[in-house]
């Protein structure tokens, strides 16, 4: 029996590349430009030529399949968008490849970015789900982090999202900071709660190689917590917002009955998007591509005709990027799309995963437990990688 994935051209996300920031944040190695405290797009010439360029882009692309059922902006802060420039990316999507009834537009934001008249004016342009980059309840914690925006500030945005009525409200929190306490992560997680998103991201901190963190900081050393204290932070998360009605439906990720993000398991399904701006990824008709990660390059890119020279990804490929991104998910993945072979032997090689608990089979799904397996992932995802690679 073979494995049955699909690769076909039906697409129906697509994922929107927003690179601009008031400051990068200290953690951050996304692909993005630093306009200043002062500059949005309405004031902002950098910002309105991206705009131009990406409309450009998402013009020419080929069409494939479905109009499109969800659509993320990310960044970046694509809150500096003036509404005319959020509106105008939409005409286009809509013109090239239809939006479709229901869709689910999402939109990452910072507090201390937009005010009422912005956010009421996103919502009339489609904008039915927000994304707010919390990080932090904590002043001290976000002058760490390097965020530009104050504790004041989120509560501020917060009301303006419920004022406007937005459907879908999710937060987004980082443990493992630098001088992040216990106590002080228990207080975040309980402020998240008492806003009452309807969904809440929880993000361990990564020291990535180029970043200002990354010069700091190295692994396990103080100030950032012990990894024995960064253990119990995912516990105490997984403990306090599923007592409180969030279903941790991913390992990041929990949402209320109904309010999973349906962008985002697109990606965990390891279904097809595209992805439009600098530095975005798509995945089309099998083919993986990434975005020039620089301005000019990503111009040149465009102007040449945004031409995607990749190869389909090998069957064993997509076989491990299956693993790897449905065992995110908390219903784990289907095991009938591999075969009784190849499901014999996955099961032969978590065998003493099984033991520990971390691994379980539910019917016809294999996953994580929550919250060991959860924890333990990467260890579990690197012996798939080493013997089924």
């Amino acid at each position: 029996m073979s494995q049955k994935f699909d690769v076909s051209g039906i697409v129906s996300s697509a994922y929107v590349h927003i690179p601009f920031c008031r400051r990068r944040c200290f953690y951050c190695d996304f692909p993005v430009s630093v306009v200043g405290d002062r500059l949005r797009g309405e004031t902002s010439g950098t910002i309105s030529q991206y705009v131009d360029v990406l409309c450009q882009e998402i013009a020419i692309t080929p069409a494939f399949g479905q109009p499109l059922k969800t659509i993320f902006f990310g960044g970046g802060t694509p809150s500096l968008l003036s509404i005319n420039q959020l509106q105008r990316i939409l005409t286009q999507l809509e013109q090239r490849f239809g939006i479709a009834s229901g869709v689910e537009i999402s939109m990452e934001m910072d507090p201390a970015t937009f005010n009422l008249e912005h956010l009421a004016g996103y919502r009339s342009a489609g904008v039915n789900r927000i994304s707010l980059g919390v990080q932090a309840f904590s002043q001290e914690l976000l002058q760490v982090a390097g965020r530009s925006h104050s504790v004041d500030d989120i509560f501020v945005a917060i009301d303006l999202i419920h004022q406007v009525e937005i459907p879908e409200f999710s937060l987004d929190l980082i443990s493992g900071l630098p001088h992040q306490s216990l106590e002080r992560w228990r207080d975040s997680l309980n402020k998240a709660v008492a806003v009452l998103p309807t969904h809440i991201s929880i993000y361990d901190l990564t020291i990535e190689p180029g970043t200002a963190f990354g010069r700091y900081y190295k692994p396990g050393d103080s100030p950032l917590p012990t990894d024995e204290t960064t253990v119990k932070m995912y516990e105490m998360a997984q403990r306090v917002l599923t007592d409180a009605g969030y279903e941790h439906y991913e390992i990041s990720n929990y949402a209320q009955p109904g309010h999973q993000c349906r962008h985002n398991r697109v990606y965990w399904e390891n279904r097809p998007y595209y992805g439009f701006g600098m530095g975005a990824a798509s995945y089309i008709q099998g083919k993986r591509f990434t975005r020039p990660r620089k301005t000019k390059e990503y111009y040149q890119w465009v102007q040449a005709g945004a031409a995607i020279d990749c190869q389909v990804t090998p069957p064993k490929e997509v076989l491990l990027e299956t693993l790897m991104l449905g065992l995110r998910l908390a219903e784990g993945v289907n095991l009938a799309a591999f075969g009784q072979e190849k499901v014999e032997e996955i099961c032969r090689y978590l065998r003493s995963y099984f033991d520990k608990g971390w691994v379980e089979v539910a019917g016809e799904r294999l996953r994580l437990t929550d919250p060991q397996g959860f924890l333990f992932s990467n260890v579990v995802l690197a012996e798939l990688f080493e013997k089924l690679g």
